[in-house]
């Protein structure tokens, strides 16, 4: 008798999407926090090594264990609320944060699709057509938690980090959002998943070869999205003593702090998907099953991604707040104006990826020349 035919069919159909929904929210989640120490301890061990010192290595072998005493520490540590804190948008602002921090994670393809039991499952909690959209939506909420943290904290330098926040937001989410318009004109879909089948087949099908100019302004606005260095200036602790969480303790600072390094995984898989290849190999072997390369080669080059994070952080100082806003608007937005501009001549030409990618570079390497120049210039004047 077929299954269509049973009275409660259709519950079962539910069930059954119910289930398999669970258990990939479950693991992606799962992996996202299980990662997130060890990218800590991975952080801590790298500035150390940059800066000439041992890093963490009290606690377990090599300090392996140094996340989860901190992580303890944090869990039994006295809640202190200021007297005149909005109480209500105080004890909100946390959870505004870290919740947009999970739900990207939802449309993330890291893995091609498998057919189990019967039924195809692609390797991600959700996909959306309009993906892309969805990610720009959602990762422009945490900017909310940061404001209300600051505003409601009743302290001026948390105020004034939210203030600075709210302003490098906005100022480089538009540079975000221009600065991918190239490889949608390419990929002509706002698909997550089809963005990373179409680069499959070896590495010179990544966009990030007809994308030159497009992935490195796309990376610069990921950076100050994430309050990165050098552009951690909502938190700019030689300034403001911490930010807009200099009032928070115990797990609601614990929540920022998770958000923060949920964001860097959730930006380095984001430019993996778009200008990386996804889940794809770069060059095609067939040793592995596609179910476990796909996660593998995903994971590795977000890996890359978070080691170059960590590294200009160790490397780069804080930038000043006016060179901060003149970078974005006089520097960043122009050039990902002028990136769609050329990759929309080039698609209607139909030039070959060869041609997008010396294109790229060629601005690139303009742009390097006149800003060497101005420098030379300024400092001769001086």
């Amino acid at each position: 008798m077929p299954l269509r035919n049973y009275p409660n069919w259709g519950l079962l159909v539910m069930l059954e999407l119910f289930l398999i929904s669970a258990i990939k929210i479950a693991f992606v989640v799962g992996v996202a926090l299980g990662a997130m120490p060890f990218v800590v301890l991975f952080e801590r061990k790298l500035l150390g090594w940059i800066q000439v010192r041992p890093g963490p290595n009290r606690v377990g072998p090599w300090g392996l264990l140094q996340c989860i005493v901190d992580g303890i520490k944090l869990f039994f540590k006295e809640e202190i609320i200021p007297d005149q804190a909005d109480k209500p948008l105080y004890l909100l602002a946390p959870a505004l944060v870290v919740i947009p921090a999970f739900l990207v994670l939802a449309i993330i393809p890291f893995g091609p699709t498998v057919h189990v039991l019967g039924r195809d499952i692609n390797m991600s909690v959700t996909d959306l057509n309009i993906g892309i959209l969805f990610f720009f939506a959602i990762a422009s909420l945490g900017v909310y938690g940061i404001v209300i943290a600051g505003w409601s904290s009743n302290n001026k330098y948390s105020l004034l980090g939210a203030m600075r926040s709210s302003a490098q937001m906005l100022s480089y989410e538009i540079s975000l959002g221009l600065s991918v318009v190239g490889v949608l004109l390419l990929a002509g879909t706002f698909d997550l998943r089809t963005i990373a089948e179409q680069q499959a087949g070896g590495f010179w099908h990544w966009y990030i070869f007809q994308q030159p100019l497009g992935f490195v302004l796309f990376l610069a606005a990921g950076f100050a999205e994430t309050n990165r260095l050098p552009f951690d200036l909502p938190e700019a602790e030689t300034e403001l003593t911490g930010g807009y969480h200099t009032e928070y303790s115990s797990m609601k600072f614990a929540m920022f702090f998770i958000s923060e390094y949920i964001n860097i995984m959730t930006m380095s898989a984001i430019v993996t998907t778009l200008y990386l290849g996804g889940w794809t190999a770069p060059i095609e072997h067939g040793l592995l099953p596609p179910w476990l390369a796909g996660p593998l080669w995903f994971g590795a080059k977000v890996f890359v991604l978070i080691f170059f994070f960590i590294l200009i952080r160790g490397t780069w100082p804080r930038l000043r707040y006016d060179q901060l806003m003149a970078f974005g608007w006089k520097i960043v937005l122009p050039l990902a104006l002028a990136n769609i501009i050329l990759t929309a001549c080039l698609v209607a030409l139909d030039s070959p990826w060869w041609v997008f990618c010396l294109a790229g570079l060629a601005v690139i390497f303009v742009i390097d020349r006149i800003v060497t120049m101005l420098r030379r210039s300024t400092l001769r004047a001086a």
